[in-house]
């Protein structure tokens, strides 16, 4: 019963300064196990700035972030991944020149559990821990559809091939919560509709929560089950799909007025 009582991600009163510039202003939501939430707004509304105080890349001047009930607000960069959190970027993060397995086991190594010294004496520990993660990356590859480029540098694919990588590599570290940034940027309308699969796919089958950042709204609106609209770096808005839509904020937000909302239905 705990286990559902508390939520998997709980914002909690997050602000963030930039000097005189207010990014997030008490910024407070639930991400429930097994839910995909879409975090939505117009550009400049803080989504990006959020994830990256989820990723500890940025601090935060005031309220709490916990991750299974355990504030991360002292939680070095490097051990966000241990948790169970994986993330996606905007701009894709990725060794161009590195083949995409290699790529892919990159992200299985946040759970590595061979220290430095075994790996530097090549224990045989060492390998047969990077025999599982291999097997881990073939599993993956198998799953995104990426088996036949496994040997070919990431930077040589296509741009939905790469994001397909991408996702791969955030896969690889076994996250509870995957926070996808932006996804659907630069995909034509065929990779749009797979991601949406992917998305529903990766909740349902592999049970990751899925925490979403997107400006495609028919993508979010068809994947998510809530999801948490900003704006000024506030929040103005949370709720269903449905409600979210009819919401007057929202449509201020990215219409300008309600009037210009009319104006344009």
């Amino acid at each position: 019963m705990a286990d559902t009582a508390v939520p998997l991600l709980s914002v909690r009163g997050v602000t963030v300064r930039f000097g005189g510039i207010v990014a997030l202003d008490g910024v407070s939501f639930d991400v429930e196990k097994g839910h995909v939430c879409g975090l939505i707004g117009p550009n400049g509304a803080g989504k990006t700035t959020l994830f990256n105080c989820l990723s500890r890349l940025y601090n935060y001047q005031a309220g709490d972030i916990q991750f299974e009930g355990r504030s991360i607000t002292n939680t070095p960069t490097h051990e966000i991944s241990q948790l169970g959190m994986g993330r996606t970027f905007q701009n894709l993060a990725m060794f161009r020149t590195l083949p995409v397995r290699d790529n892919i086991m990159i992200g299985a190594h946040s759970r590595s559990s061979a220290g430095f010294l075994a790996s530097a004496l090549r224990l045989p520990s060492v390998k047969a821990e990077e025999k599982r993660l291999r097997d881990r990356a073939d599993q993956i590859m198998e799953y995104l559809e990426l088996t036949p480029f496994a040997d070919r540098p990431a930077g040589d694919l296509p741009f939905g091939t790469q994001k397909r990588v991408e996702m791969g590599r955030a896969l690889a570290a076994d996250p509870k919560l995957l926070l996808l940034d932006e996804p659907a940027a630069g995909l034509n309308h065929e990779e749009l509709k797979d991601l949406g699969r992917l998305i529903l796919d990766v909740q349902n089958r592999l049970g990751i929560t899925v925490l979403l950042v997107e400006h495609h709204m028919s993508l979010v609106m068809s994947v998510s089950d809530h999801i948490v609209a900003l704006n000024f770096g506030k929040k103005i808005a949370e709720g269903t799909p449905e409600h979210i839509q009819q919401h007057p904020d929202v449509i201020a937000a990215y219409l300008g007025s309600p009037e210009n909302e009319a104006a344009h239905g």
